[in-house]
């Protein structure tokens, strides 16, 4: 989710290697010419002041903050002359879950000898379910791999072994990582594989009760630290009631020292495991350990809700390209040292919510209605996990099978212009290669990630698109300011990072700058014009891990 990609201070640069051709141009002069773009920094400056003011509480699902935040999405939409997106409503309601974990401080090991684990120091451990005890009552324990079963690689870490009900011990990062060897997986950079997020939900469909994912720094792209917040928290998750999936009683951490402990109390070599555990055709094997520990557990149900407007097609309005932003924030919490106790969250993400109501103005001032509809989706508990998105894939109010393309906006520049426009994921789908053309035509270029073993493309509203096939594109700010280059804009996005996400102090202050967004803006209106305007359907490229979702329905 979310929450982690601060720690990893990207340093974005490098031009992109993508290329496109004569055809690719000529469709990109001819989708532009229709109407001049009507983004500019003054409109958005004010969207995205007025969404990061004190008077909207930080934004946060279930207060009075989002009651504020949908009136006023719903009154601007209005006076830009969107329809409403769900039916006669511009709201869909996303039902949801409060799940808090209170964890025993203690975790014991039995095999031939007894390990007593120290609760937040070597393990962090939390629980999907709503029961009010989870209990792990020695359970056996499985060293499972990467934890991955990836067909596309040719790769099982589950085939021939047996995990119901047991615990599974799992890597983090994806074979790729380790190897740094593209023709494994996708190399260096990480897959969805790889994802943390993904190994857990793996786990469950193999029937496993539970799965702790050893921690090291490098492939996680985080330090412990960064765990440890999740140590005796709340976190929100779908309302499953009804409809409910098998979920693991456990999930969560364990150390690399304690993960050592463990494969040596199991008679087995940590090192000479690592050696062999990345290449093709290793068997993970049973550790003959046994796992207690317990959690106590307080789950409270509330609604929440995404934000949905549109403008209808002329002449595919069945068609559908969706541009998404999520609204919400953290709300109220603790004081700074200046007393300021509202997270306002003016790039995290204002920003793209901004960008959502300026790119509906620029689609509203061409001289023609657009020939698809276009949805501008306010999704919520981004912050939670990217729940609100999630909710809209698995209850689409368009159809997946009609959907052209998602374009989502998270965090947008907020330092002044560039020369360059990040592509996070580079490699997914076409989609780079139409926003690679926007960017060249403007005198500009499109740069990939600097750290794609981080995986940010994993880490946004967009991912959930991509997961049920929806070509998705996810931008970054640049770092070549046309005013100081690379160092300075490396330098300040680094201070934004470091000083100000998830801190009080993101907010609109005199330093701000709203011309590099607005100019991101008006490639990431052409792209969606472009498409709008066309019988384009962009595909997903060959090796993404989303291709065969896509063509399997679209081939139906």
């Amino acid at each position: 989710m979310k929450s982690i990609k601060y720690i990893l201070f990207p340093a974005l640069a490098g031009l992109c290697s993508a290329c496109q051709s004569a055809d690719t141009g000529t469709k990109t002069a001819e989708a532009s010419a229709e109407t001049s773009v009507t983004i500019t920094e003054e409109s958005y400056g004010k969207y995205l002041t007025e969404i990061a003011a004190d008077e909207l509480e930080g934004r946060k699902p279930f207060t009075a903050g989002e009651q504020k935040t949908l009136a006023y999405l719903e009154r601007e939409f209005k006076v830009l002359g969107l329809e409403p997106g769900n039916g006669n409503s511009y709201v869909q309601e996303v039902p949801m879950v409060e799940v808090n974990t209170t964890a025993s401080p203690t975790m014991i090991i039995k095999g031939k000898q007894e390990l007593k684990l120290e609760g937040r120091n070597d393990y962090v451990i939390w629980t999907r379910r709503t029961d009010e005890a989870i209990s792990i009552n020695e359970s056996d324990l499985v060293f499972a791999g990467f934890g991955i079963v990836a067909p596309e690689y040719n790769w099982n870490d589950y085939a021939g072994l047996d995990v119901k009900d047991k615990i599974v011990l799992i890597l983090v990062n994806d074979p790729g990582f380790y190897e740094q060897n593209p023709a494994v997986f996708k190399g260096k950079a990480m897959t969805y594989y790889g994802r943390w997020t993904y190994k857990f939900e793996e786990a469950a469909r193999q029937g496993a009760k539970g799965a702790l994912i050893i921690h090291s720094t490098e492939p996680a792209g985080y330090g412990f630290q960064v765990v440890q917040n999740n140590w005796n928290t709340s976190r929100m998750y779908l309302d499953s009631r009804g409809k409910e999936t098998y979920k693991c009683a456990m999930e969560g951490w364990v150390t690399m020292p304690v993960a050592e402990k463990l494969f040596a109390a199991a008679g087995m070599d940590y090192k000479s495991i690592m050696a062999k555990v990345s290449k093709p055709g290793n068997k993970p094997i049973p550790m003959n350990l046994k796992v207690s520990t317990s959690m106590q557990v307080k789950a409270r149900y509330d609604k929440t809700s995404n934000f949905i407007a549109k403008i209808t097609g002329s002449q595919r309005p069945d068609e559908t390209i969706i541009y998404t932003g999520h609204w919400d924030h953290l709300g109220i919490g603790k004081a700074d040292a200046s007393g300021d106790s509202i997270y306002n969250g003016a790039v995290d993400n204002a920003s793209g919510v901004a960008g959502l109501l300026e790119i509906a103005k620029a689609f509203k001032n061409q001289q023609t209605q657009p020939e698809r509809t276009v949805v501008f989706l306010a999704v919520t508990a981004e912050e939670q996990g990217l729940w609100g998105s999630a909710y809209y894939a698995e209850n689409p109010v368009f159809p997946k099978e009609k959907t052209v393309a998602n374009i989502n906006m998270d965090m947008l520049n907020a330092y002044g212009k560039t020369k360059d426009i990040v592509l996070y994921g580079m490699g997914q789908s076409e989609l780079e290669d139409y926003l690679t053309a926007e960017a060249k035509a403007a005198g500009r270029y499109a740069a990939p990630e600097e750290n794609p073993e981080a995986g940010l493309y994993y880490r946004s509203d967009h991912f959930n698109f991509a997961k049920i096939g929806v070509p998705a594109l996810f931008i970054g700010p640049g770092i070549d300011l046309e005013e100081g280059g690379k160092a300075a804009g490396k330098q300040k996005l680094d201070a934004y990072y470091a000083n100000t996400y998830h801190k009080a102090s993101d907010q609109v202050h005199p330093g701000f700058r709203m011309d590099g967004a607005a100019e991101d803006l008006k490639l990431l209106y052409k792209v969606g014009s472009r498409l709008a305007n066309s019988a384009e359907w962009p595909q997903w490229k060959a090796g993404s891990e989303f291709k065969a979702v896509r063509d399997r329905y679209m081939q139906q």
